[in-house]
């Protein structure tokens, strides 16, 4: 197996058994008949905060489920190969963020279930990171990201019954916070080289490399100068070298 094909695996090694969580939890729930109700978000009630850790674990149905995989593995495969430095650190804070702003001030009496809050934030995440960062790679991904999700927008309004539009929403305000958070964070390809390092001297062009830069008056000025210091030197052009 080649190096940069194991290098590859052990990258989307950690989504892989992310989403494979999911299924195990969600299986084990259909086979062992268990109720996992209690292991729900339900917002400013203390046996509801555990929720804030093992909801995204728990989903309804298997629709519910797959609808969660496929986009959780994308998101954090594209984290995790594309923003290396600050991947975990933000896949945590938008995993836990996310959980504490439902449970603050979301809808009461309600078990919030389900991973859409994190997608919701990974979604924001690499969107606004393009913006932020603005460089090619990351407002690449962040239209990729806009193609792929741009349905999960109106999942943020309270339109569809049965639905936690809280979690995707402050999910997406949790992304934009992390985003912004590490905005200043550069890859190792996003640093850009010092744009003078290889640049020839002067003397390789006809005009000095600040010529365009210099005001009018500058100029003037240098040029009284370089007057004044030929005509001291016997050179100048009111005077001659002729005996």
């Amino acid at each position: 197996m080649s190096s940069q094909r194991k290098n590859f695996l052990d990258i989307i090694s950690f989504p892989l058994y992310l989403v494979l969580s999911l299924w195990v939890v969600h299986f084990a729930k259909l086979m062992l008949n268990l109720n996992l109700g209690g292991y729900g978000l339900i917002p400013r009630n203390m046996d509801g905060a555990l929720g804030i850790l093992t909801s995204p674990f728990i989903h309804g149905n298997l629709q519910h489920l797959m609808s969660n995989s496929v986009p959780l593995f994308v998101l954090t495969s594209i984290i995790i190969i594309f923003y290396r430095k600050v991947a975990y650190q933000s896949l945590l804070l938008i995993y836990v963020l996310t959980g504490i702003f439902v449970w603050v001030a979301g809808r009461g009496n309600v078990s919030h279930i389900g991973a859409s809050g994190v997608v919701y934030g990974l979604v924001s995440f690499v969107f606004w990171t393009g913006l932020f960062r603005r460089n090619v790679k990351s407002v690449i991904l962040a239209l990729l990201v806009t193609l792929l999700y741009s349905g999960y927008f109106m999942g943020v309004l309270p339109t569809q019954k049965g639905i936690s539009w809280e979690s995707h929403l402050y999910g997406a305000l949790v992304g934009i916070i992390v985003a912004f958070w590490y905005k200043n964070v550069r890859e190792q390809d996003e640093e850009k080289p010092d744009p003078w390092a290889d640049e020839p001297t002067d003397k390789n062009y006809f005009l000095p490399r600040d010529t365009f830069d210099k005001t009018l008056r500058q100029r003037e000025v240098e040029e009284m100068f370089r007057r004044q210091q030929q005509a001291q030197e016997g050179r100048g052009p009111w005077t001659s070298d002729a005996t």
